[in-house]
C-alpha cells in the first residue's frame, strides 16, 4: 500500500510559515520589504496590541492588478525572478514568493490595492489560505494590507508570543533595519494612538538622528572607501560613545540588512586599546558589492549573507575604520603628568650681558635614611568617619568625591591598620578559612588601583574593589526597595532625551519601576522623554547613557518577573555607581569596603556571577622561590 502523499497547500503553507512568519515583527518585515520593492515613497505601519489583534501596512507603490492580487498568495508566486540565474543578480528585498502565502495561512488577511492606470482597485479577503471574497473597490494607488488575529488557527504558536512590550520592541527592531537603508522613503509607525516613528525623506545621517536621536549622530565619524572589489560607506562611533550593552550596530550589503560576526570583529579590532574590551561602539556600515559575489539565498530571513571575498573585505573594512579614526583625530593623545614641569623651556637670550656665568649641572638630593617599608601613621584614619557610616547615602561619599578624577595605575603600600577581629570569622569563612596574619590586624596593599591585597593564614587574599562595591551597592538597593523607593536628586534644568522606537516601547513598559528607582521621568511623546530627576548618589554619571544601558538590559531578557526586573535594574545602577577601576583608595576606605562586602549576602561573587575574592595559596608562593 502506498504511504507517501502530497500535503494540501494549506498545510504546506503553515509549515513554510513556521520559518518565515515567527512573530508579528516577521509580518511587518515581509510587507514593508514588499512595499519598498513596489517603489513606495511613503509607508505607514499601524499595530494594535503589538500586532496580536491587527497589523496594517499601507504604501503608495505600484499596486497590483486583480489577477496579481489573487496570484500573489500562491506559493512561489513572485515578480522578482524568472530563472535560477536571477538569484545571482538580485536587486530586490524579496524573491522567494513565500511571504504572502505564509501570512495568509496563519491569519485573516484583507488586501486593498490599485494600479495607477486602473479606475477601480481590488478588495480581497482571505482566511487560513482560503479566499473568502474578492470584489472591485474604489481606493488609492498602492497596497493596503490588514492582517488580523495572527496565528488564530495555530493556538500553540499564538500562546508562545511574548509580552506586548517584547513584541513591539521586535517590530521596532525590524523597522529600524529597513528605514536606515532607505532614507529617501517616508515612514510612520503607530501603536494604537501612539506615534512611535515619523520619518521624512532625508540624508543618511539625518535618518540616523531621526531614529536614535541627535545625541548619537553627533558622536559618529564617516567611513568611506572604494575599491574594485567593494565600496564601503557609513559611520562609526567615536571611542567615547562605547557602552557595555545597547550599542546600535548595523551592517547592510546592497541595501539589505545582514548579521556578520566576522566583519563585526574587524570593527572591534580597529578600536582595540581605545575602548574597554567588554564595550562596543555603534556603527552603521553599508557594503556595495557585485550581486554575483554574494549569496543571500541561505535562510528564509535573508539576514545571513555569504561573501566570495570575505577575508579581503575584512581587511578593507578594518583599514577603513582605522583611517576614519585617524583622520578625525578620534585616537586620544597621551596626557603626561605635568606636575613639577617648568612653565617654559629656558632659551638663550642674546641681550643677556652675563654670558660668562658658568653653567651648573643639576643636583640630586638623596635621603639615605628613607625606607619605603617603615611603618608610618595613616593620616586618612585620624579623625575621619568610617566608610560604613559615611555610606548611609546611596553611594559612599568618599568614593563619590573621587569619581571624576582621572583613574591612575599605581601601587601603594599602606601599613596603617585597624582591628577587624570581629569580622574575621565571616571574612575568612567566605573564602576558605584562615585568619589574619600576626596579631589579628589586617593590612592592605592596593595593587594597580584594582585589587586590594591582604595576608591571611593560608596565603594572600585578592579582592576586586570595583566588583566588591557592585555587590555592596546591589544588596543595598535591593534591601531598600523592599521598604521604600530610592531617593531622587532633581536637575536644576530637566534634560530631554530621544529614544529609539524599541527603547520607547521598553520605557513605556517599565516606567513605574523607573520611578521607584529614583528616576523622575516624563514622557513627552514621539519617543522623547524629559529627565527631571535621577537616583541620589549618581552624581558625575552620564544619566542618559545609564538609561539607555538600563533599557537595553531589560530588553535583552524579554518578559521578566517583578523580582527579575528589580534585580536587573539594581545591577545596572550598581555598575554605574561603583568606584571605577583604577580609583585610589585610602587605607580606611579599603577597610570599610571589605567590612561592607563581607556583610553582604554573597561576598564571593557579583550578582551576575563574577568572582570578587580569590586567594593565592601559600604553597604556590613558596614554589616561586625554589
Amino acid at each position: 500500500m502506498d504511504t507517501i502523499h502530497l500535503l494540501p497547500d494549506s498545510v504546506a503553507n503553515q509549515i513554510a510559515a513556521g520559518e518565515v512568519i515567527q512573530r508579528p515583527a516577521s509580518v511587518v518585515k515581509e510587507l514593508v520589504e514588499n512595499a519598498v520593492d513596489a517603489g513606495a515613497r511613503r509607508i505607514d505601519i499601524i499595530a494594535v496590541d503589538a500586532g496580536r489583534t491587527s497589523l496594517q501596512v499601507i504604501d503608495d507603490g505600484t499596486g497590483m492588478s486583480e489577477t496579481d492580487a489573487r496570484l500573489a498568495f500562491e506559493r512561489h508566486a513572485t515578480s522578482k525572478i524568472l530563472k535560477a540565474a536571477d538569484l545571482f543578480t538580485l536587486t530586490t528585498m524579496g524573491f522567494r514568493g513565500e511571504a504572502l502565502p505564509s501570512i495568509a495561512s496563519v491569519a485573516q488577511v484583507e488586501l486593498t490595492t490599485r494600479m495607477a492606470d486602473q479606475d477601480l482597485g481590488t478588495h480581497l479577503v482571505m482566511e487560513g489560505s482560503r479566499i473568502v471574497s474578492q470584489e472591485p473597490t474604489a481606493c488609492a494607488v498602492g497596497s493596503n494590507f490588514l492582517i488580523k488575529n495572527l496565528f488564530f488557527n495555530v493556538p500553540a504558536r499564538r500562546k508562545f508570543l511574548k509580552s506586548n512590550q517584547t513584541e513591539l520592541s521586535n517590530i521596532s527592531n525590524e523597522l529600524e533595519r529597513i528605514v536606515l537603508v532607505h532614507p529617501d522613503i517616508a515612514f510612520t509607525f503607530k501603536h494604537g494612538d501612539v506615534s512611535l516613528l515619523n520619518l521624512t525623506p532625508s540624508s543618511l545621517k539625518q535618518r540616523i538622528s531621526g531614529v536614535f536621536g541627535a545625541r548619537l549622530s553627533d558622536n559618529l565619524l564617516p567611513v568611506e572607501v572604494t575599491t574594485p572589489m567593494v565600496s564601503i560607506c557609513g559611520f562609526v562611533g567615536k571611542p567615547e560613545s562605547s557602552r557595555k550593552r545597547g550599542a546600535q550596530q548595523f551592517f547592510f550589503v546592497n541595501n539589505r540588512y545582514m548579521r556578520h560576526p566576522y566583519f563585526h570583529r574587524a570593527v572591534q579590532e580597529a578600536f582595540a586599546r581605545l575602548i574597554p574590551s567588554d564595550e562596543q561602539v555603534p556603527y552603521f556600515i553599508y557594503f556595495d558589492v557585485p550581486p554575483a559575489e554574494i549569496d543571500v539565498n541561505i535562510h528564509p530571513t535573508k539576514t545571513e549573507i555569504k561573501f566570495e571575498n570575505e577575508l579581503a573585505i575584512w581587511q578593507i573594512l578594518l583599514a577603513a575604520v582605522r583611517e576614519a579614526l585617524g583622520r578625525f583625530n578620534a585616537v586620544p593623545t597621551i596626557d603626561f603628568d605635568t606636575e613639577g614641569r617648568p612653565a617654559e623651556i629656558p632659551v638663550f637670550n642674546p641681550l643677556d650681558t652675563d654670558r660668562t656665568k658658568p653653567v651648573q649641572p643639576p643636583t640630586v638630593n638623596l635621603d639615605p635614611t628613607f625606607n619605603p617599608f617603615r611603618p608610618t601613621p595613616d593620616p586618612s584614619r585620624q579623625g575621619g568617619e568610617s566608610l560604613r557610616r559615611r555610606g548611609e547615602s546611596w553611594r559612599t561619599d568618599s568614593f563619590s568625591a573621587h569619581r571624576n578624577k582621572v583613574p591612575q595605575n599605581w601601587e601603594s603600600l599602606y601599613t596603617g591598620s585597624s582591628p577587624l577581629e570581629d569580622q574575621l570569622p565571616s571574612l575568612t569563612g567566605g573564602v576558605g578559612g584562615g585568619s589574619a596574619a600576626g596579631d589579628g590586624v589586617l593590612t592592605y596593599l592596593q595593587y594597580r588601583g584594582t585589587y586590594m591585597v591582604t595576608a591571611v593564614e593560608n596565603g594572600l587574599m585578592f579582592i576586586d574593589q570595583h566588583r566588591a562595591h557592585i555587590r555592596v551597592l546591589y544588596d543595598r538597593y535591593i534591601n531598600q526597595l523592599e521598604s521604600a523607593p530610592l531617593p531622587s536628586q532633581r536637575y536644576l534644568f530637566p534634560e530631554v532625551m530621544e529614544l529609539s522606537p524599541a527603547d520607547a516601547a521598553t520605557f513605556a513598559d517599565i516606567e513605574p519601576q523607573l520611578q521607584r528607582f529614583g528616576f523622575d521621568v516624563n514622557d513627552l511623546g514621539g519617543g522623547a522623554i524629559s529627565i527631571v530627576g535621577y537616583p541620589s548618589g549618581l552624581e558625575g554619571v552620564d544619566i542618559q547613557r545609564l538609561l539607555v544601558e538600563l533599557l537595553a538590559a531589560v530588553a535583552d531578557r524579554g518578559t521578566l518577573t517583578a523580582e527579575q526586573l528589580f534585580g536587573k535594574m539594581s545591577l545596572t545602577l550598581a555598575r554605574a555607581a561603583a568606584i571605577p577601576v583604577g580609583q585610589v583608595l585610602s587605607q580606611a576606605e579599603m577597610h570599610d569596603l571589605v567590612e561592607q562586602l563581607f556583610a553582604t549576602s554573597s561576598p564571593n561573587y557579583t550578582p551576575d556571577g563574577h568572582l570578587i575574592v580569590s586567594i593565592l595559596p601559600q604553597d604556590t608562593i613558596e614554589k616561586l622561590f625554589k
